[in-house]
């Protein structure tokens, strides 16, 4: 069970994105009162401040930070495959060092942010990479060769460094894919005709509902301190057996069984840290 978050107000980065939207919408549903920092002025969303504004620009996240007690940081280029490799990494890295250093020298005391499971250096790798073990986990060895999973580490650097510097209590979920129901119906059709496209992956997903859940819980871990966790669902996106996926597409790394469809990431860091077990499977046929 999540516990329960009681802030004054969040401040939540990127409110405009397919995340965002489904954040604030799980915060007004909780009577939360939302502050919305959007790089462009967007449609109507539920909340009731909108700054428009890089979240990048420190003079902008301390406007969007007035009566903050919390934030929730999305605000990132999320397909790093449509800009050059230094704006990919240094847009994202430059956000999130203005919001969460922006945080800390306003007296925020509760962040989560959004890395990505992309850290583990698979799925935007520019060299052949094996993955060393699985199930994955935090203890895995990163290994980047792309910006993106590069400026998700650094991220994850900047939540120790202001945890250190400011005392800020800071959760990083490393998100698999995020889609709506149309968005990962699409994913589960190429799988079903090319299952190896899912591997590097491994046939991972999230609801973006869950998605919001797990980022608002994230406001209120059981445990003090700097966390980074993997999130997903906890079946694969594809109709194969586990086994069968792994047998041809991970052949040789070491594992245990993994029964029916069971994703091969290990989740019980977020069930004891955060209460949190996706609620919104998508149903494979």
């Amino acid at each position: 069970m999540e516990m329960a978050v009681t802030e004054d107000r969040v401040l939540v980065t990127g409110a405009a994105g397919v995340i965002g939207t489904a954040v604030l919408d799980r915060l007004a549903a909780d009577g939360v009162p939302a502050t919305a920092l959007v790089l462009d002025e967007p449609p109507p969303i539920r909340a009731d401040r909108v700054v428009v504004g890089d979240a990048g620009d420190p003079d902008v996240v301390a406007d969007a930070l007035g009566g903050v007690t919390a934030v929730i940081h999305l605000a990132a280029i999320a397909n790093p495959l449509n800009d050059p490799d230094h704006v990919v990494f240094g847009r994202n890295t430059r956000a999130t060092f203005a919001v969460l250093d922006g945080a800390g020298r306003a007296g925020v005391r509760r962040a989560a942010i959004a890395s990505s499971y992309s850290v583990c250096g698979l799925p935007f790798a520019r060299v052949p990479t094996r993955m060393p073990y699985l199930p994955v986990d935090v203890r895995m060895p990163l290994q980047i060769t792309d910006p993106y999973a590069l400026s998700k580490q650094v991220d994850e650097a900047t939540a120790a460094m202001v945890h250190r510097r400011y005392g800020i209590e800071v959760v990083a979920l490393r998100l698999p894919f995020v889609g709506s129901a149309e968005k990962l119906a699409g994913l589960a059709g190429w799988y079903a005709t090319e299952p190896g496209q899912g591997a590097s992956d491994v046939w991972s997903y999230l609801d973006v509902r869950d998605a919001a859940r797990a980022l608002v819980a994230a406001l209120r871990p059981a445990g003090p301190g700097n966390h980074v966790l993997y999130l997903a669902a906890p079946e694969t996106l594809s109709a194969r057996p586990t086994e069968w996926l792994l047998d041809r597409f991970h052949p040789d790394v070491p594992r245990p069984s993994f029964p029916g469809r069971a994703v091969p990431i290990d989740l019980s860091p977020a069930r004891d840290l955060l209460g949190f077990e996706a609620v919104f499977p998508f149903p494979i046929s």
